[in-house]
């Protein structure tokens, strides 16, 4: 087999000698012998090429080769760079594989590895000096007198068929009938993307823009369709057919040209965009496209103050005055039939802005959201409010130990009073949203402003602050534990 050359996209490629990693195929008795070497062609062969970028940081690229298929068995070196060998396998019907050897290590310790037995040269300064590499971790050299060091005697220059620059995948596969190509999926690493979003702030109404920023994971590709699936996609084990059968269900649809925006479209219960055009992939290049057009929508702005009541555990007494930060929320409303309502929005980051007296735009928040479907309020939190100022203090304290109603131990009743004053240097009035929230059994008994439960653990106090003003609000909590 040593003479034996294979053929990859019309180009032959030759065997080399002293690659380092050698297996056997046994298949019905016969077998055959497959070296593993390092790739000579780029990541990047002309063949049309579809990725799916997923959030958590797989791609799923699928690719059509032209390769010699011959109806039987063939065996091919396929330059697929840096891939998950477990996850490759056939698009097309009538194509299995059989086999195939993979070694994607491009660092130098896999160099080491592919080394071992081998006589390697070492530069010292101008000179040279041999030593065979005996063993790695830790590495050990034979010197030409026998010794054996476990330092390298200088700096190695490594032969090139020990380096792997661009990984390629060996396979033996078997087909049903010839083909002029052959059509792969598979998987890497390394890639992702996520959304950011503009909220330009103006009034009652806020405009929301919305971009695709794309991780490639590395790859160097051209004329590549792009797909970006949103959503928390399970990395459970899958069998082979149901991973073919996913891979085939994502190949990408037409995207829409005439407006230059992605399609979108709903897989399983993933939603599933398609960039328009054909993209090209370099390494530590990040991609960015418009996710839709620019939308309007109704954005309400309001103040909050979170209480002090733990959320299990006891009720601690605290005698000294705090200062407690009041919370800036916009609340974009994102009702059915509107546009920026209608569509679901992938996660990622919103950055608010809000022009100035000159029309100037400035950043006034950042918040981070989940992926949101269609018809879903988004609340972005913009930071603590400046003229918007609290401070509260526990005014009264008391605990009694009372019996279980069914007998037993006892439990303890706590009961405290809390006082909250809100100034608002500001030129315009303002309500601040105070909230209490705890778990298991505790209740409001009395409130200089009514009480709002919201559920079980939460309970709101609406506190209106004049401009240029204060308010005060006074509750008392009962807390059981």
């Amino acid at each position: 087999m040593s003479a034996r050359r294979w053929s990859v996209s019309g180009s032959a490629i030759p065997r080399r000698a002293g690659a380092s990693v050698a297996w056997s195929l046994r298949r019905g008795g016969m077998a055959g012998l497959l070296l593993l070497v390092a790739g000579t062609l780029p990541v990047a062969a002309q063949a049309p090429t579809s990725l799916t970028i997923y959030n958590d940081g797989r791609v799923l690229v699928r690719r059509d080769l032209p390769v010699e298929i011959r109806k039987g068995d063939t065996e091919l070196v396929l330059p697929l760079g840096p891939v998950d060998p477990g996850t490759v396998l056939p698009l097309d019907g009538g194509v299995e594989i059989l086999a195939g050897a993979y070694d994607g290590g491009v660092d130098q310790g896999s160099v080491y590895r592919r080394a071992v037995g081998r006589r390697l040269i070492f530069r010292i300064g101008k000179d040279t000096v041999s030593a065979v590499l005996v063993g790695v971790n830790p590495e050990r050299y034979k010197l030409a007198d026998g010794s054996i060091t476990y330092s390298p005697p200088g700096i190695p220059q490594f032969p090139a068929d020990l380096v792997t620059v661009d990984p390629v995948f060996r396979v033996r596969l078997r087909s049903a009938q010839a083909a002029k190509s052959l059509r792969l999926g598979y998987f890497i690493q390394g890639g992702g993307w996520t959304a950011s979003y503009q909220l330009i702030l103006g009034g009652s109404l806020a405009r929301m823009l919305g971009t695709a920023v794309v991780n490639g994971g590395g790859l160097r590709l051209e004329g590549t369709e792009l797909q970006l699936l949103a959503g928390q996609v399970s990395q459970a084990p899958a069998s082979y057919e149901g991973l073919r059968r996913d891979m085939v269900a994502a190949r990408p649809m037409m995207a829409k040209e005439a407006d230059g925006l992605p399609s979108q479209q709903k897989v399983g219960e993933f939603h599933l965009y398609t960039l328009p055009g054909r993209h090209t992939l370099e390494p530590g290049v990040t991609t960015t496209v418009g996710l839709f057009e620019p939308a309007e929508a109704p954005v309400i702005k309001s103040f909050e103050m979170l209480g002090q009541l733990p959320w299990w555990g006891g009720l601690p007494q605290m005698g000294d005055e705090e200062e407690v930060p009041i919370s800036v929320i916009y609340t974009v409303k994102r009702p059915y039939k509107t546009p920026l309502g209608d569509r679901p929005l992938p996660g990622g980051v919103v950055r608010m802005f809000e022009p100035d007296s000159a029309g100037r735009l400035q950043l006034i928040g950042e918040s981070g959201i989940d992926h949101s479907p269609a018809g879903e309020d988004l609340r972005l939190g913009a930071g603590e409010a400046f003229d918007l100022t609290a401070k509260r203090v526990q005014a009264t304290f008391s605990t009694r130990r009372d019996s279980l109603p069914q007998g037993g131990c006892c439990r303890t009743i706590a009961t405290a009073d809390y006082r909250v004053t809100i100034s608002n240097a500001g030129e315009t009035a303002a309500t601040v949203d105070v909230l209490e929230q705890r778990g298991g059994e505790w209740s409001i008994v009395s409130s200089s402003i009514k009480a709002e439960k919201l559920s079980s653990t939460r309970t709101r106090f609406r506190v209106p602050v004049p401009a240029k003003g204060k308010a005060t609000l006074t509750y008392r909590v009962r807390v059981i534990w």
